[in-house]
């Protein structure tokens, strides 16, 4: 198993990256959204057109799955570059986030086909 990283030393990694290319003012709330949005878009392209099942085995392609990985990365870089700008604790968020979840969704919910 790999060494894990911390949330903490993402956001310090991210931010130093950041810095380092004198980038943060470019990095506004409006940019960093619009950044999220245009990487996830990209993602969506490479499972355009398929089905989820061959949406699933395109992922056993290495070529295909590493282009995929890299678009996530770009999609959670712009997202820790977000919560590095709002300032807030990323971990206590998703947590209190996923509470919510659970009780908006229980064990057994299933979404119709409507």
């Amino acid at each position: 198993m790999k060494d894990e990283i911390s949330i903490d030393e993402l956001r310090s990694s991210v931010q130093k990256f950041i810095t380092e290319r004198d980038w943060d003012r470019y990095h506004t709330p409006k940019n960093l959204s619009m950044s999220i949005a245009i990487e996830a878009a990209e993602l969506m392209e490479h499972f355009q057109w398929v089905t989820s099942t061959q949406s699933l085995e395109m992922l056993q392609d290495n070529h295909t799955r590493s282009q995929v990985v890299d678009e996530l990365s770009d999609i959670l870089i712009y997202c820790i570059s977000l919560v590095n700008k709002i300032d807030f604790d990323i971990g206590s968020a998703i947590l209190d986030k996923i509470r919510r979840n659970e009780l908006r969704y229980p064990v057994g919910y299933m979404p119709t086909d409507e």
